[in-house]
């Protein structure tokens, strides 16, 4: 079962507790000792930046698959790091990223240093609502691989897990994975708290894996057989066929799932039930154009269903979807009210074309 991390940051002592959980991360992933001194240097950075400039915030640590599901390496970890925080925001991002610009009397080369360590580095500022920054950490400095898909798709995918009250295991996951044109994401929620919650999703993240060629309502009907000795999970799960651009989705249980195009979102509905211990007979697949304003939310029962889009979620974009997700997190939340579930956010958007930031 995937370990996940949250860190409060509120005064200069818990910066070394989220160095000390980041080289955790990075050796849970199996990362060379020189990636894990990265991880390390890149979380104190940030935690140190969360006391310096917003008052304090909190860092998530996951272990995710790469953002762009291109050459069948979901299972390679990466550390994502994520900064939080409900602070004053920033009016010129771009220029926090320069090596000598400061709004304190430091030298000013924090997130620069991170932006050059990490192997994806994200941001997102709002004046009065807080900032949010993401990096990733991969097993080797540099992006490519070699692998059985030589051409990435456009399509690109993010997203947050936060545990209630600072678990270990969050019984919510998410994955993204790809097969030929193809890009599956799903979300599953174990029913309950802790370890148990957790191997249900996890065990509905390794079949997925095992048979990415399914269609949403096929998967759910496996993943009924698949989670049968555990607790059961409420699952979404959404496949984009890029080559006829087509979105597909099925969803069983209180997850939710909502697709932007252009400047108008829908909702797209989930049947009652559990999936492993009461899978509706009739599971209708929802079909749905996609195009390049588009924007797709996975999310579990632990954001407040009337969630409300922030500027990051509301307008096409080249920000990284775990950044997206976060925000939609920070902003259904507070400082005073964290979030009052596990919590997982998954978000699907196209690739710029740049490609990934």
């Amino acid at each position: 079962m995937p370990r996940v991390w949250e860190v409060p940051v509120h005064d200069s002592t818990r910066v070394r507790d989220v160095r000390v959980a980041a080289g955790a991360a990075a050796r849970h992933a199996g990362l060379a000792e020189d990636r894990v001194a990265a991880a390390e240097l890149v979380a104190t950075e940030l935690a140190t930046n969360l006391l310096k400039h917003a008052g304090g915030g909190r860092i998530l640590l996951d272990l995710v698959g790469p953002p762009v599901p291109a050459y069948g390496d979901e299972r390679v970890s990466r550390v994502q790091i994520m900064a939080v925080d409900h602070g004053p925001g920033m009016h010129d991002p771009a220029a926090a990223l320069r090596d000598g610009y400061s709004t304190t009397a430091s030298l000013g080369a924090g997130l620069g240093t991170c932006l050059r360590t990490a192997d994806d580095f994200g941001l997102h500022s709002t004046p009065g609502r807080g900032t949010i920054v993401m990096a990733r950490i991969a097993s080797r400095p540099h992006r490519g691989s070699d692998g059985p898909y030589p051409a990435p798709l456009p399509a690109w995918s993010g997203g947050v897990n936060i545990p209630l009250a600072g678990g270990e295991f969050s019984g919510d996951a998410w994955v993204c994975v790809r097969t030929a044109d193809r890009v599956t994401l799903m979300l599953a929620d174990g029913l309950g708290h802790g370890p148990l919650a957790s191997r249900a999703s996890s065990a509905a993240v390794e079949e997925l894996r095992r048979t990415p060629h399914l269609p949403p309502a096929d998967l759910l009907r496996r993943l009924n057989s698949a989670l049968r000795d555990t607790r059961g999970a409420a699952v979404a799960v959404a496949q984009l066929d890029l080559q006829v651009g087509q979105l597909s989705f099925a969803g069983v249980g209180n997850v939710g799932a909502r697709l932007r195009r252009g400047d108008s979102w829908q909702g797209l509905v989930s049947r009652p039930g559990i999936v492993g211990t009461h899978l509706p007979t009739h599971l209708p697949q929802h079909q749905e154009t996609w195009s390049d304003d588009c924007l797709l939310v996975l999310h579990s029962d632990g954001l407040p269903s009337r969630w409300s889009p922030g500027p990051a979620a509301r307008a096409p974009s080249s920000l990284d979807p775990a950044v997206i997700a976060a925000t939609i997190v920070r902003d259904a939340s507070s400082p005073a009210r964290p979030v009052r579930d596990d919590t997982a956010v998954a978000v699907l958007s196209p690739l710029p074309p740049d490609g990934p930031s």
